[in-house]
């Protein structure tokens, strides 16, 4: 499987990611600039957490401007898995790929450690090696990490089990019904704040994001690989 980890100027997670990918989880993956992203021939996008474009205007906004977000979009139509952490699911926002928006967290602050999550949808592409409703630690490090939407999409995304995390934890940034992953209505894009390629090891702090990334591999493997 080749993992295309999408990086724009201000992008600061991509190396995390690569690590994640190739080193721990052991596929293949390759860094690609958003300049001269072509991703047609890769099996899945990672969009990695910084501040694209120095978070200018606001997180993502700028992002959704690169012609890399058409190539982007036609990925999405062809059914293949994204996944945006962090300011890459700020990225899918602001690119209209993922429904919502994001505000400043509520105390006005940067903040960062680790979110406690429950996982609300182990049957997804990106969730079938969790337990449903497990609880798991995801670090985050965020300033616009409070989701929002209007009533109806929240309905919308509840009725349809659409959202995938939620945070456990007094949800402090004060997201709209705790939502710290949402998936889009095809179910191969997701975004989540809390940044799983930091939980992949035990040295750094425990494996709780480490089965997101097998269940990538896992389902791509169940429709690609024969098994004859």
């Amino acid at each position: 499987m080749r993992f295309a980890i999408l990086s724009f100027p201000g992008s600061s997670c991509d190396v995390d990611m690569l690590h994640a990918v190739r080193d721990i989880v052991g596929e293949g993956a390759e860094i690609i600039s958003h300049v001269d992203a072509k991703l047609e021939n890769y099996d899945a996008v990672l969009i990695p957490t910084g501040a694209s474009y120095g978070d200018y205007l606001r997180p993502g906004a700028l992002a959704q401007s690169s012609e890399s977000i058409e190539s982007l979009k036609t990925f999405v139509k062809s059914g293949k898995p994204v996944l945006g952490v962090g300011n890459g699911f700020q990225i899918l926002v602001e690119a209209g790929i993922l429904p919502g928006a994001f505000l400043r967290n509520q105390s006005l602050k940067f903040r960062s450690g680790k979110a406690k999550l429950a996982v609300r949808n182990a049957s997804t592409y990106f969730t079938s090696n969790y337990e449903e409703d497990g609880l798991l630690t995801i670090p985050f490090a965020h300033e616009y990490g409070n989701y929002f939407v209007d009533r109806e999409t929240a309905r919308l995304l509840k009725e349809t089990d659409r959202i995938i995390f939620t945070y456990e934890d007094g949800n402090l940034d004060g997201s709209v019904e705790r939502i710290a992953g949402v998936l889009n209505e095809q179910g191969n894009v997701l975004g989540m704040m809390p940044l799983p390629e930091r939980a992949v090891e035990e040295i750094i702090g425990g494996t709780d994001g480490l089965p997101l990334f097998q269940s990538i591999l896992k389902n791509w493997s169940e429709k690609n690989v024969s098994h004859a």
